[in-house]
This record gives structure tokens, C-alpha cells and sequence, in this order.
């Protein structure tokens, strides 16, 4: 039987791939292949010389016939001194191997006429090793008289040290035969002589002879020669790497080290075949037990960085590229970061059988990195897994603070014959990269015909007739029988080739509980099996008795005469009653008569130094239940006793209520009690929760009774009573009911009520109490006292009441005076108080101020009153009174408003010299000064055909004097004054008559003479005004010039504006709130445009949205959006009298309301009917679905029903029957879920079913309902001369009047018009409108329960043509 994998080795069947470093190429590295054919039997040698050390040989088993029909028996691997010959060679290599980066060195290989012959002879302690050094060809071959077996055995001899040789000169490479693959024989040269070395030693009984023969496969031959004295140089050995011999798979480091491939001592590594094949996902079958008479390989591996090109593509190499990569592929470049050491924890191979599960942990530590790096799996060599999770496929991530390790785990769940292959595990932090691979073998489940061990190691609590015999603690584990589905597996055989971490998981996934003596038998069945001297027939590995019975355990003697010792748990067995001590020939025998539990233990027999042992597992006999448990049926507080009798006194049994175990500590409401066969479960003082099923389970069975604990009638005798308080003033309620040990709990407005430092909960007896000490506003509502356990209750509404208060210090005006300024809007907003909510009334003097006034109006809310006027006027300067009143009491206080104004707009100004480019102007004052002093004014000019007026001063010119300059002579300019006094700027005075600045400033602009009577001046700039004259000239001289009567403007080349609108744009431009808007809008014209923007018919204000122009676009920036943003963006471009038009529509969408009005329809069985309306504010987004949540009364905890509901109704399924619940409702929109919810004011309770359901009475519904506008009219762009059309949609009862209007005129009786209603659906169709039907349209429906009416824009557009 194999060993068991270590921790860090690779399970059978499986490959290991190591990341290489990723600052150097990995290096071939050399191997020595050994491989020593089996010695036939009994053939000695005559050998002379010193005693070698001793040997341990293992006789050989059964002979089974061969392929010549020979019976000669196939020899056992022998491995002697291996691990000494090993530390001989790597202390010899180690001192002067080559460094890693250094080629491996050349070895000499020749064809050898005939192989090698070595002959050993079994002493009967020393070891006799021949070698004979190749001699020439004989005339004949040597004949061997053993059969070949089918495989080479492997003997590894380490020699004793002889006396210190001579030196030799060099180690000396012998001629081997050359095979299909490449061999090496090292061997290090003895002292020089031209004979072979014979020893002659003592002849055995049973003497052993090797004889090497060339087999099939290629035969190396490692023999180390005695060691030269310490101060003489090591030999250095040479090696030639041949390519690794296909299917090895499990490394095993001779320095027992946990790492093999990565050892740190450097150690030579070995590899050892196993006959599975790799390639295939197919489970391998068991390995074959070490008394086998099968060869075996041993492949050792030098400490080099070098790995031959071969190698590099094997699928079982240290190096593994992954499934799908073919050895041609790996010299290709592979585009992956430099790995790095990332993981600190590789994931590890595994083997699981088909159904298992199974685990792979990941490890990184982040103590370097900033952020969680990036972890993939994949199978094969490209499917990721992360779009693979689910049932079978769990991806988990965790991260613990305080070691800062980062832990990836990939868990498999119940695996199948398609999950078995490579899987490769990838992180990646920035620049850093890592990587590693493992492999998943899926077993089929085999039928194994050996001893079920899964029975024999578990517990017997499962009360299963063939139930485990080890551990009898197992009866006090009490749980449910159930039946075994597992399929019948070898446990032995997944066990013997699983690592020891994973016997605890193999031993819960097959129901072994005892892992104690699983291990301990495992241990044994691991060892190797010897050949015994003393023993004909050992113990077997395990008996099994009965509690009572009887047990023989029978050993058979080789030699009768030896001296038999018994022993148990390391104790020697005297005889007595119990033990006694049989002899029939060779056979001993123990008897252990009246086998109990202290029996249970490990039995050893030594014959002289021979000892063998075995285990006795005593089975207890299941207890069964004689007499089982009663139903009990009774009230609160009463006692309660469950009575149930077994087979057997003191027997061990567990009670459960509902399947879980009842505890039974010395707090507990519960009690245990047992007499003989008698056992009882006691409940003092019963409670409700006391109601379910208890049981009874003991190793043989389970009773089962159930209890039920029903509510003593609820008496009030006391109501609650409904209060009036004064604010701040205690509040005591009371109340009283029979039973008076029931405690209750106490409900405000369907809210629990807690005790703390201002409220009291009392409980006396009957008497329950709620004091608050000093009451507030929001004591005020709905009282509730609800009994523990009943569905009754006891209400009563609580009224708080305070006298109203007018609170004018938070203002902060100076005696109470407000200042405003004539033409801005004036709101004054004074905090009040009081319960109920008081009355409110504003005056003037004697006249009271209405809330339904236009202009001066008085508005009331819960906790102010506020005064608005919105266009302030001087009349509104006065005092303004305000009067509260409620049923607690009356208040009153006044406030003072002034109106201040700009002053009126100076006189028109007075030009009273102009020079070239400058004039001299005056003013008179305004005649009325705003009611505060002139600070100065400001002066502005123009061009007379200009509209736009230029600021001249920045400061306030204090002077009713002003000097302007800079101005273009030969154009008319105009010139206006404002005043400027404490409250801002007056309107602008009148403008001055027109003046020209002239000078006398001609310039020539040819400088040649011209005969034509045209000519072009050019070079002049934009929008200057020029005057221009023309002289003759002849022989005589220049005449005189005439000028033109009026100047000319210069203008540039006119280029029709036009908008292009980015295709984002031609939709709905939807943002969230707060988000921000950024549009620019490119156009083209010349000159530069004129871009206004509208929003919705209006200017659009400043304060709210940026918009930037420049030559050639227009930005809108929003820094922060809000819902009064969303609207339709008219932009209009102008370049004189062309115009273009484009639309934005932007819409700001946030998160919607709750919905309205949820209620509970209907309650029948197990389900809740559900009603309700969609949310008042949409969010302004369309609702796109609801989410259900549930509550049961009880725990107020908050399930998700049901999510991306889309329908108003809905009918709540699977309720749990006497549980109360509330419902809520959370409505969504495309920016998500509601911020609150509505839940429902009633509870639905979930009654059991067979109850009679009282049929309701039903009222007809009035179907009569006024006008409604399901659909409205929308603004509307016609073309003249094309016929148009309005719709809109209107539901009433009875049906309405449609009535049409255009500019709130009715359309009756024109031709123009057609008007059509069809279903509610009604049309205006306009034939062939002109420009001028444009205009407001109106549709008005009226019933005799009322109107409704819906407008419209109509705008009808001229045809252009190109």
C-alpha cells in the first residue's frame, strides 16, 4: 500500500506546475535514469573479501507463472541504503555542481557488445556486491537462468567503506548498450587493477542472487565507490540529461523535505512511475500493494536550473504549460506580463470522486499593494470561469484585516466526469503577474468487495442495524434516520490515495465518524508488510464482537516453541475468567469472554522481538423505545410532563422539540429526568411557544407526541380612555385585563414603544401602565396596548394641545422693519406655533389680507405664516398686524414695511460742443430721487443705426458734466444719462439729438491717376461709416471736390446662419439630478451671429444655467441638475434678417415617490390581495416597475416578495398561517428604487384553513365620473397649405360636450374647422392653414359633474424656397 501524499506533493494521478522565476529562464535539468532488473532465485556466487554492511531483504510472495510457464517467482524491488547512498552523492555533488546558469556537462556514451553482468549473494547479515568492468566480446553470450519480467526491478547498493584506496585519477564513464532511449552508467572507478573485485562471504540458508540482464528497457547502473579520506577532492560526476522517461508523476525528495520540486536543501529529487496515464480524465486504478512483485523506476534529478527541450512539452514535467499546448508551441513568445511572486498560497491538485466536492485556496498577500488585485481562473488553456458559477461553480473572495492576506477560494460542488483536466490560476496587480496550475482528477465510484469501512467507523447514532460498533458517544447524538443513497465505493482505496489533510473531508463526505481509529488503522495497513520468522499467520487488521458476547482472536506459530506475550493497549493480559489463553498445534488463542466496552481497544501478540497487532471493536446493541410519548393538549402556565420508556436502564437518549435539541442546562425552561427505564421531559410554567413536536431518539428508534399550549380567554376589565394634555405636561395611561401575568406591549401610531429615560412601561398584575413625563408634540396619536400571544387590543387616541406663539426674534429686522425695493417681490415668513394648528389672519390696518389675493396675499402653513407681495409698490409701505387664535388660547404682533425705489430718469442731455473724435454734454438731476440721495451717474453712446449702447464710465460720475471720446469721425453718434442713488440704477434718459465729430482728415486711396469713372477702394474695416469725394484733374490743375451727401457703411459678406445639431442631441437629452449638463452646439454664419435661447416660450435665467457663445458655437452648462432644469431649449441664430431654429429637450429625472393608497383587498388561506396606486411624482421618468416587501407582525423584519413588478394589484402567495403581516411597496424608475415606502395601514392575518368565510356585500360602483383628459394636446408645428391635425382624449360619464377654441374664442360654424369624437378620442382638423391660424388651441369637455380643459400651441410655418 502506498504512503500517503504529504501536504505539499502531488496526489496520484496528478501534475504539479511550478511558476518559474521571473528573473532568469528556467534551465534544463539533468537526470540519472536507474534501473536494476530483478536477481533470479537461488543461484549463489563465490565472492571474497571484507564483510559488507548489512542487509534487510524481503522474501518474495506467492510464484505466479510467467510468460514461459516457468513458476519462478517475480522478485520484489529491494531498495537498501538508499537514503545514505543519496546523502553520500549530494554531499559530493553539492560541494562542486555547477552553477545554475551553466550548461550540463558532457557525458561519454558507447555501444556495449554485451551488458554488464552483477551477481550478489544473500549472506546471512552482509551485503556481496560484484561488478564486473566490461570485458571484451566473448566468443559466446551469457546465459541467464532467470526469467525476464515484464519490468525492471530497481536496486540501489550502497557499499561498505572499505579502506582508504588509492587515488585514482578521474572517474571513469563505462560503455552501456545503446537503447531506443538514452542511458548513462556513472560509475565511479575502484582502484586500479585489470580484475574484477570478489568478496567472499559466509553462505545463507536462503541465499539471494542479482543478476543484471540488458531488458528491453534502457538499464543504468549507479554504483558509488568507498569514499576517499576527508581532506582528498571530491570526484565530480558527469552527466549527459537524457530526455525524462514518459509517465512520471509524483516527485518524492529524498530530504523529506514538504516542497519537493522547489527544495531548498537541493537534494536530488526522484521520480517514480505510476502506471496511470496522465493524458486521460479517467480514474486510475488502485496502486498495486508493496508485496507485489512489480518493478519500479526511480529517475534522479541533479540540482541544475537546466531542463532538457524535451522535457519542457511532457505534461507530467515540473515546468506544466497547461492542457492543448503541443511541444512545438513552446519556444513561440507568449505575451504575458513578467511573472512575479504574487501568491503566497498556490492552489493544489486534487483527486475527488464523481459527486464530490472539492476546494482550491488561493493566497496574496497585500501588504505592498493599494488595491485588491486581479484574480482569473480558467480550465484548459482559455475558458475563463467566471461566467461558469452556479450550481456546481462557486467563485469566493475574502480579505482579513488583520494578517492583510487576500484569500481567493474556487469551490466545486457535486463534480462530474467532464470536470477532471488542467486548471490554471492568474492574479494580476498593475504590473505584476502571476500565475500558477493545478489538476482536478474525477474518480468514478468502484465496487470494492473488501470490508466496508464506513460502517465499521461510524457512530451508532444513526440507529441503523449494521450502524458503526467504535464510538459510543455517538448515542448521544440523536439524529433523524435516514437512508443511505451513496453508492458503494473502495473508502480503502480513495483513502490510500488521498493526502493525510484530506482524510478528515473523506472521512465526513462517507459518514466515517471515528477518524481516531480510521487513522490508526490506516497507519498499520501502510506500513510494509514483512515476511515473518516467527509467525505463520498473524492477527487479522480488525474484530468485531458484540456487547455480551464472545471473541477468539487465533495467531498460527511458525515455531511452536517460542514464547508467547498478549497484550492490550501495551498492557500484558494475565489470565483470568475473562481472558483466556487456548493452544490447538501451532495456534494460540485469546478468548475474551463477556466483551463490554472497555474492551474496545488494540491487541498485540509478541513472539521474541515479532510482534503483530489488531483491533477489537465492541458493538453496542441498539436501545429501542418500549413505551412512547403521549400527546399533550393544555393551557398557560400549566405543567407539563412527557413520559417515554426504553429497553435498557441508563441508556443514553436525547429529546427534541421540532428536531432541534431541547437544552437542558440549569437555566433552562426544560428538565430531564430518568428512573430505571423511565425517562421524563418536565416544563414548569408552559408558555405558547411551547406548541410543536417533541420527540425522543435513542439508538434503536424515536417517539414522537405533539404538544400543543393554548391562551386562557383575554377579559379586559379596564379600557384605556382618550386623553386631552397639555404640551409639557405628564401623560399617564391605564389599563387593566385578565390573565394579569400576560405582559403586552405598547403601540403609537403602529410603532413600538420602548421604555427610556422620559417614558415608563409598569406591569403590576393586572395592571399595565404607560407615563411619559413631560409631553411633547409627537406624543400626540393613536394608543395601542396589545396582550403577548392575543389578537385583541386595547386603544385610545391621545390629543396634545399648546397655545399659539408668534415667534418675531428669529427674523433679525431692526424693530421689526422690513425694507424692500419698489418692483421686487416681498415675502416675509414668521415662525408660529401651537396645537391644534392655530388660525391665521393678516391686516392692514382695518383691511384683512386675504390667502386668495393677486398681488398682496397671506399664506398659512403647519409651523409659519408668511406675507408675499409680489410686485412691491410705495402704497405697500405701512404696519401689518397678525392675529392666532386656536382653542388653547390667542396671540398677536405686527411687522413694518418700507418700499424703497431707483430714482426717475435724468433729463434728455444737451451736446453743447463736438470736435473729431470727442463732444461736450450736460444734464439736469432727476426730478424724483427714489427716496434716497444721487451717488453719480453713468453715460452711455451709441451709433445712430446702431441698437447697441456702449458704457463710457465705470465710475460714478459725480458731475452733471461729461466729456465722451474716442469717437469715428463723419458717424452720427447719440448719447443718454442714468442716476444711480442707494437701491441701483434708473431707467435711461431720453437720448440726445444725433452729432457727427468731424475733421478734416481726407486720405488719397489711388495713388495713380484714373480715366474710368469707377474705382474700388478696398482694405476698409468691418461696420466703419466713410465719406467720400472725387476731384478732377487736368493740365491746369486739381478742381474742386464733391463729396457724397451721406456716409457709407462698410459690411461684410453676409453667410446665412445654420445649426447643426449633434445627432445625441436630436433625442431626449436625459440626465439624473445632480448631475452635470455640458452641451455645446456648433453653427455657421457671417458676421458673427446672434444666438438667444428660450426655455419653454421664455428667456432663459441666468442663475440657473451657463450658456456661452462664441463665433462658431453655443455651450449650455448645468453644474448641478435639478428637475426644474427638464424642459424644451429653444436656440435661435440671426446674421441680419436670416434665422435659423433648433430644439433641445432636456429631461432631469430622479428617483420617484412612493406609491399612494396601499391596501389589503382581500385575505383567503395563505394569501394577501394587494392594491395600489402609482406614486404623485414619477420622478419625472416613467415608472418601470415595484418591489413587494413582507413583515410579519411579530419581528417587523423586511422580506423581499417579489421585484420589477409592473402591474398596480397583486396577490401575495405561501403565507404562513397564524402569522400577521404588513405590506409595503417601493415604486422604481430608471434611476432606481423610491427613497421610502408605503406600507399598509391594516395587517392581513393568516387564519387556518376550514373556517367559514362570511360572503361580502357587495355596492354596485358608480360608473359617473366629470371630464378627464386621459391624453393631452400637444404644441404642434404645421406647414401652410397642408392640412393639420390636433388630437386629444378625454374619458366621462355621462358623455361630455367638446367644445373648440382658438385664443379662448369657440370655433362654431367655420368652414376652416372640422371637429370629430370617437370613443372619447376627440380631433380638430385644420384645412389648409396660413400663418395666421396660428395660435393657442383649446379643447374644453363639459358633464354634468364638471369640465376639464387642455391647450396647445399651434405655430404654421411658411415654406422657404432654396
Amino acid at each position: 500500500m502506498p504512503e500517503p501524499t504529504k501536504k505539499d506533493e502531488t496526489p496520484n494521478g496528478e501534475k504539479e506546475s511550478v511558476a518559474p522565476d521571473s528573473s532568469e529562464a528556467p534551465m534544463p535539468t539533468p537526470e540519472i535514469s536507474l534501473e536494476v532488473s530483478p536477481p533470479p532465485p537461488e543461484q549463489p556466487v563465490e565472492t571474497e573479501g571484507k564483510d559488507p554492511q548489512p542487509i534487510e531483504v524481503i522474501k518474495p510472495v506467492q510464484p505466479e507463472p510467467v510468460e514461459n510457464g516457468s513458476k519462478e517467482p517475480e522478485p520484489e524491488a529491494v531498495v537498501v541504503g538508499a537514503k545514505e547512498q543519496v546523502e553520500s552523492v549530494n554531499s559530493e555533488v553539492k560541494e562542486e555542481a555547477p552553477s545554475p546558469c551553466s550548461p550540463p556537462l558532457p557525458a561519454t556514451v558507447k555501444e556495449e557488445a554485451e551488458p554488464v553482468v552483477t551477481e550478489v549473494n544473500q549472506p546471512p547479515e552482509p551485503v556481496v556486491t560484484v561488478v564486473t568492468p566490461p570485458p571484451p566480446p566473448p566468443p559466446e553470450p551469457v546465459v541467464t537462468d532467470v526469467t525476464q519480467p515484464p519490468e525492471p526491478v530497481v536496486t540501489v547498493v550502497t557499499p561498505p567503506p572499505p579502506p582508504p584506496p588509492p587515488p585514482h585519477p578521474e572517474p571513469v564513464v563505462t560503455e552501456v548498450t545503446q537503447l531506443p532511449e538514452p542511458v548513462v552508467t556513472v560509475v565511479t572507478p575502484p582502484p586500479p587493477h585489470p580484475e574484477p573485485v570478489v568478496t567472499k562471504v559466509t553462505q545463507l540458508p536462503e541465499p539471494v542472487v542479482t543478476v543484471v540482464t540488458p531488458p528491453p528497457q534502457p538499464v543504468v547502473t549507479l554504483v558509488t565507490p568507498p569514499p576517499p579520506p576527508p581532506p582528498e577532492p571530491v570526484v565530480t560526476v558527469q552527466v549527459t540529461p537524457p530526455p525524462p522517461p514518459a509517465g512520471l508523476e509524483e516527485c518524492v525528495c529524498l530530504c523529506k523535505c514538504t516542497n519537493m520540486c522547489m527544495c531548498i536543501c537541493k537534494n536530488v529529487c526522484v521520480y517514480i512511475d505510476k502506471d496511470d496515464d496522465a493524458t486521460t480524465n479517467t480514474p486510475s486504478p488502485p496502486p498495486p500493494p508493496e508485496d507485489a512483485n512489480t518493478a519500479k523506476k526511480l529517475s534522479i534529478e541533479l540540482p541544475n536550473d537546466s531542463v532538457h527541450v524535451s522535457a519542457m512539452g511532457r505534461k507530467d514535467s515540473v515546468w506544466s504549460l497547461g492542457e492543448g499546448q503541443a511541444p512545438e508551441d513552446l519556444d513561440k513568445p507568449v505575451d504575458t506580463p513578467p511573472l512575479s511572486s504574487l501568491l503566497i498560497e498556490r492552489p493544489q491538485g486534487g483527486s475527488i470522486t464523481v459527486g464530490g466536492d472539492i476546494s482550491f485556496v488561493a493566497k496574496v498577500e497585500a501588504q505592498d499593494l493599494l488595491r485588491k488585485p486581479t484574480i482569473k481562473w480558467f480550465k484548459g488553456k482559455w475558458m475563463d470561469l467566471a461566467s461558469k458559477t452556479g450550481k456546481h461553480l462557486q467563485l469566493k473572495e475574502t480579505f482579513d484585516r488583520r494578517t492583510k492576506i487576500h484569500t481567493f477560494e474556487m469551490h466545486i460542488i457535486k463534480a462530474k466526469d467532464n470536470y477532471a483536466g488542467n486548471y490554471r490560476c492568474e492574479v494580476t496587480y498593475k504590473d505584476k503577474f502571476d500565475s500558477c496550475s493545478f489538476d482536478l482528477e474525477v474518480k468514478e465510484l468502484e465496487q470494492s468487495q473488501s470490508v466496508d469501512i464506513r460502517s465499521a467507523f461510524k457512530r451508532s447514532s444513526e440507529g441503523h442495524e449494521d450502524a458503526g460498533d467504535l464510538d459510543f458517544s455517538g448515542l448521544l447524538k440523536h439524529r433523524e434516520p435516514k437512508q443511505d443513497e451513496t453508492p458503494e465505493v473502495d473508502v480503502w482505496e480513495i483513502l490510500k490515495s488521498a493526502r493525510p489533510d484530506q482524510y478528515e473531508k473523506i472521512a465526513f463526505e462517507y459518514g466515517i465518524t471515528d477518524l481516531r481509529g480510521l487513522l490508526k488503522r490506516l497507519k498499520k495497513t501502510k506500513k510494509e508488510e514483512k515476511k515473518s520468522e516467527a509467525f505463520a499467520k498473524k492477527l487479522d487488521p480488525a474484530y468485531q464482537a458484540d456487547k455480551g458476547g464472545k471473541i477468539r482472536l487465533v495467531v498460527d506459530l511458525a515455531d511452536p516453541t517460542v514464547e508467547l506475550k498478549w497484550y492490550k493497549n501495551g498492557q500484558e493480559i494475565r489470565p483470568t475468567p475473562k481472558f483466556i489463553f487456548e493452544q490447538k498445534g501451532t495456534q494460540r488463542i485469546l478468548v475474551i469472554n463477556n466483551c463490554g466496552l472497555n474492551d474496545d481497544a488494540a491487541y498485540s501478540v509478541a513472539a521474541g522481538e515479532e510482534k503483530c497487532t489488531t483491533e477489537l471493536f465492541v458493538k453496542e446493541l441498539p436501545v429501542k423505545i418500549t413505551k412512547g410519548i403521549e400527546a399533550v393538549k393544555t393551557t398557560v402556565n400549566e405543567r407539563i410532563e412527557l413520559e417515554c420508556e426504553v429497553s435498557e436502564e441508563g441508556a443514553q437518549v436525547k429529546w427534541c422539540k421540532n428536531g432541534v435539541e431541547v437544552p437542558t442546562g440549569p437555566r433552562s425552561r426544560y428538565r430531564v429526568k430518568s428512573d430505571g427505564l423511565k425517562h421524563w421531559l418536565i416544563i414548569d410554567d408552559a408558555s405558547k411557544e411551547d406548541t410543536g413536536t417533541f420527540s425522543l431518539m435513542a439508538s434503536g428508534g424515536t417517539s414522537e407526541a405533539k404538544v400543543q399550549v393554548e391562551l386562557k380567554p383575554l377579559k379586559i376589565i379596564q379600557d384605556l380612555q382618550d386623553m386631552t394634555v397639555l404640551l409639557g405636561q405628564p401623560l399617564k395611561m391605564h389599563c387593566e385585563i385578565f390573565p394579569g401575568n400576560v405582559p403586552g406591549r405598547w403601540y403609537r401610531n403602529g410603532q413600538l414603544i420602548q421604555s427610556n429615560d422620559r417614558i415608563n412601561i409598569l406591569q403590576r398584575a393586572k395592571n399595565h401602565r404607560l407615563e411619559i413625563v413631560n409631553s411633547t408634540l409627537h406624543d400626540a396619536g393613536d394608543y395601542t396596548f396589545v396582550p403577548e400571544g392575543y389578537s385583541q387590543s386595547l386603544c385610545a387616541k391621545i390629543h396634545i394641545v399648546d397655545p399659539p406663539r408668534v415667534h418675531l426674534e428669529s427674523l433679525n429686522f431692526p424693530d421689526n422693519t422690513v425694507t424692500i425695493v419698489a418692483g421686487n417681490k416681498l415675502r416675509v415668513e414668521i415662525p408660529i406655533s401651537g396645537e391644534p394648528a392655530p388660525r391665521v389672519v393678516w391686516m392692514k390696518g382695518e383691511r384683512v389680507i386675504l390667502d386668495s389675493g393677486h398681488r398682496v396675499r397671506a399664506e398659512t402653513f403647519p409651523d409659519h405664516t408668511s406675507l408675499t407681495i409680489d410686485i412691491a409698490e410705495k402704497e405697500d409701505t405701512g404696519n401689518y398686524k397678525i392675529v392666532l387664535q386656536n382653542e388653547a388660547g390667542e396671540a398677536g404682533a405686527s411687522v413694518k414695511v418700507k418700499v424703497v425705489d431707483i430714482p426717475d430718469p435724468p433729463e434728455v442731455p444737451l451736446v453743447t460742443e463736438v470736435g473729431g473724435d470727442w463732444c461736450s454734454m450736460t444734464w439736469e438731476p432727476p426730478i424724483y430721487d427714489g427716496g434716497s440721495p444721487i451717488l453719480g451717474y453713468f453715460i452711455e453712446r451709441k451709433k445712430k443705426q446702431s441698437s447697441r449702447w456702449m458704457r463710457l464710465n465705470f465710475d460714478l460720475n459725480k458731475e452733471t458734466t461729461f466729456e465722451p471720446k474716442k469717437m469715428i469721425e463723419g458717424v452720427p453718434y447719440e448719447v443718454r444719462v442714468f442716476a444711480v442713488n442707494a437701491i441701483g440704477v434708473s431707467k435711461p434718459s431720453e437720448p440726445s439729438k444725433a452729432f457727427v465729430p468731424l475733421a478734416d482728415d481726407w486720405r488719397v486711396t489711388n495713388k495713380e491717376l484714373t480715366e474710368k469713372t469707377k474705382y474700388t477702394i478696398t482694405g476698409l474695416p468691418p461696420e466703419a461709416k466713410i465719406l467720400v469725394r472725387v476731384r478732377a484733374i487736368n493740365a491746369a490743375g486739381a478742381s474742386t471736390p464733391r463729396t457724397l451727401q451721406h456716409s457709407i457703411l462698410v459690411k461684410e459678406v453676409i453667410e446665412p446662419p445654420k445649426i447643426r445639431i449633434p445627432r445625441h442631441l436630436k433625442q431626449t437629452y436625459t440626465r439624473k439630478v445632480g448631475e452635470a449638463v455640458n452641451l455645446v452646439i456648433p453653427f455657421m454664419g457671417k458676421p458673427r451671429p446672434k444666438v438667444s435661447w428660450l426655455k419653454e416660450g421664455q428667456t432663459v435665467d441666468p442663475t440657473q444655467v451657463t450658456i456661452r457663445n462664441t463665433d462658431c458655437d453655443s455651450i449650455i452648462f448645468i453644474r448641478k441638475a435639478e428637475r426644474k432644469h427638464s424642459g424644451m431649449y429653444d436656440m435661435k441664430v440671426e446674421v441680419e434678417n436670416h434665422v435659423d431654429t433648433a430644439i433641445v429637450d432636456i429631461q432631469i429625472v430622479d428617483l420617484p415617490g412612493p406609491p399612494q393608497c396601499v391596501k389589503i383587498d382581500e385575505v383567503w388561506g395563505g394569501n394577501v390581495a394587494l392594491d395600489w396606486t402609482p406614486p404623485k411624482d414619477n420622478g419625472n421618468a416613467a415608472i418601470t416597475g415595484y418591489t413587494i416587501q413582507k413583515a410579519d407582525k411579530k419581528t417587523m423584519e423586511w422580506y423581499t416578495c417579489i421585484e420589477h413588478y409592473h402591474r398596480t394589484c397583486i396577490t401575495i402567495t405561501e403565507l404562513v398561517v397564524g402569522n400577521e403581516y404588513y405590506f409595503r411597496i417601493y415604486s422604481e424608475n430608471m434611476v432606481g428604487l423610491s427613497e421610502g415606502a408605503t406600507q399598509t395601514k391594516d395587517s392581513a392575518l393568516i387564519v387556518k384553513e376550514g373556517m367559514q368565510l362570511k360572503n361580502p356585500e357587495y355596492i354596485d360602483h358608480d360608473f359617473k365620473e366629470p371630464p378627464k383628459f386621459t391624453q393631452p394636446l400637444i404644441n404642434t408645428f404645421a406647414i401652410a397649405g397642408y392640412n393639420a391635425t390636433l388630437n386629444c382624449s378625454v374619458r366621462a360619464n355621462p358623455r361630455p360636450k367638446v367644445i373648440w377654441m382658438k385664443n379662448k374664442i369657440a370655433i362654431i360654424d367655420d368652414p376652416r374647422y372640422r371637429m370629430f369624437s370617437n370613443q372619447g378620442v376627440c380631433t380638430l382638423e385644420i384645412r389648409k392653414p396660413s400663418p395666421y391660424d396660428g395660435g393657442m388651441y383649446s379643447c374644453k369637455a363639459i358633464n354634468d359633474l364638471g369640465d376639464a380643459l387642455v391647450e396647445c400651441k399651434l405655430e404654421v410655418k411658411v415654406p422657404t424656397q432654396d
